[in-house]
């Protein structure tokens, strides 16, 4: 099963937007009534709290029917969610941004609009479904949404939710050792001895631009300064969403079903700047590792491929010939390497490429040794040249 949230722009008249404001704040007003109630009482079961409170919300609040149902169930998981992560017992507050919208009771799709419920009538507003065309089929079911105002727009987001066939071990046809970098934003290396290179020069530079307009808006101190540099930040967080979406999107195109791929497990910042040099930092550390996993993972589960992640220590300094490990192997200058042992050379994010791969065979012996073995004897002595660079088109967003 695979769930990704869609972003659904919608349109809406100032009169549809006062009507969802106007619904948000009473929902929020009754979240944060009943809050009040839980935390004195200190009750969380639902239907004792729907026997006590049911009625006075409605009246003392103004809420319809359903909308009570929901601020019953949203204050209650809320509690129940904080004491499951070990918080204290505190009083819990509500903005109006926390309405969820339950699909088919709180809202519906249909041509081509947005249903929602507000105050005494239902409003239907046009959105914009390009782009959003494979999510409106039965292969998807929607989930609890919430509508989101950013930049002077109006979005919906859904949760989607696709039933994925699970790949099993006799399925994998094929491994892909996937080492994200700087000057290549990605290179891999397959069991057939395959590297292919992913161009990340033009994106260092546009990012080395952005981190450059950043620092000459927060010498200003100005007001007028602060808003554009709220601009650009967003601005280049859709710029690396972008980018994400189109490699792995690559990456996905160019295996086959039966894949998989094998990720650095970058979670903590010291290992990825193990690898850069300080100037590059910025542009490293601060990139969207956790998103990029995320996009590969659920478009590889829809493609009947998967993604596993592996203990990064070493992959920059191994030899994967001989496997002579030494930091001088690594000419991080050129990003050349060469062993210091056997004397085989490459480009040092091949070399990283290729030893992640290697690490994901080993991954993969742990659970079953015979598919180990035969993707192994596929990539036996391909010890190729790189074969070529993939640059991607990537325009700056708006």
């Amino acid at each position: 099963m695979t769930t990704i949230t869609a972003k659904i722009q919608i349109l809406p008249t100032q009169s549809d937007v006062q009507a969802m404001l106007d619904t948000f704040a009473l929902y929020g007003r009754a979240c944060n009534w009943l809050s009040k109630k839980v935390f004195e009482t200190k009750t969380l079961n639902q239907f004792t709290l729907h026997k006590l409170f049911y009625e006075t919300i409605r009246s003392e609040i103004g809420t319809k029917a359903q909308m009570t149902q929901s601020v019953i169930k949203t204050v209650v998981a809320r509690y129940k969610s904080a004491k499951a992560n070990g918080h204290d017992w505190s009083l819990i507050e509500f903005s109006n941004k926390d309405y969820d919208l339950v699909w088919n009771r709180d809202y519906s799709l249909t041509g081509g609009k947005f249903s929602i419920g507000v105050a005494n009538e239902r409003i239907k507003i046009p959105m914009v479904t390009k782009g959003m065309e494979k999510y409106f089929t039965d292969d998807y079911k929607w989930g609890t949404a919430k509508v989101v105002h950013k930049l002077g727009k109006w979005y919906l987001h859904i949760p989607v939710t696709k039933e994925s066939p699970t790949m099993l071990m006799g399925e994998i046809s094929n491994v892909v050792g996937v080492d994200l970098g700087i000057n290549f934003l990605a290179t891999t290396y397959d069991s057939k001895g395959k590297t292919q290179f992913f161009n990340g020069k033009s994106i260092k530079h546009k990012r080395g631009e952005y981190k450059a307009l950043r620092k000459e808006l927060q010498q200003q101190q100005t007001p007028s300064a602060r808003k554009r540099l709220k601009q650009i930040g967003q601005r280049e967080n859709r710029y690396v969403t972008d980018v994400n979406h189109q490699v792995t999107k690559a990456l996905i195109e160019n295996n086959p079903k039966g894949t998989v791929f094998v990720l650095e497990d970058l979670t903590g910042v010291r290992q990825v700047t193990e690898k850069v040099q300080v100037k590059h930092r910025y542009v490293t550390v601060s990139w969207a590792y956790f998103q990029f996993k995320q996009f590969l993972s659920y478009k590889a589960k829809e493609q009947g491929m998967s993604v596993v992640t592996i203990d990064p220590r070493y992959t920059s300094q191994t030899c994967p010939k001989c496997g002579h490990t030494h930091k001088g192997n690594r000419d991080k200058k050129h990003h050349r390497f060469a062993c210091l042992s056997c004397g085989y050379q490459s480009n040092d994010d091949r070399i990283g490429a290729m030893n992640i791969h290697r690490k994901g065979i080993e991954l993969i012996a742990q659970s079953d040794p015979a598919v180990a073995v035969e993707q192994v004897s596929i990539a036996k002595g391909e010890v190729n040249r790189p074969k070529g660079v993939i640059s991607l088109d990537i325009p700056t967003p708006q």
